[in-house]
């Protein structure tokens, strides 16, 4: 199974920066980036903190897709 994540679409929707992201949720600018591309899995707390601040679900921001023969 492959993790897609819709973060930097729904940050940009919401009209945030990753920075302006960061600080609402007590992180790094830099660990939102490495959310946002598949570096680094949040935790489950962390990943509650970015979808409440975005008013989304944890599914509107994280996905598990099947990949071919899984």
């Amino acid at each position: 199974m492959e993790l897609v994540v819709h973060l930097a679409e729904h940050r940009k929707a919401a009209g945030l920066t990753q920075a302006a992201l960061a600080d609402v949720v007590g992180v790094s600018r830099k660990t939102i980036n490495t959310v946002e591309n598949r570096v680094f899995v949040p935790s489950t707390v962390l990943a509650l903190k970015i979808a409440a601040a975005l008013s989304l679900k944890v599914e509107d921001l994280f996905e598990l897709v099947s990949e071919p023969g899984d």
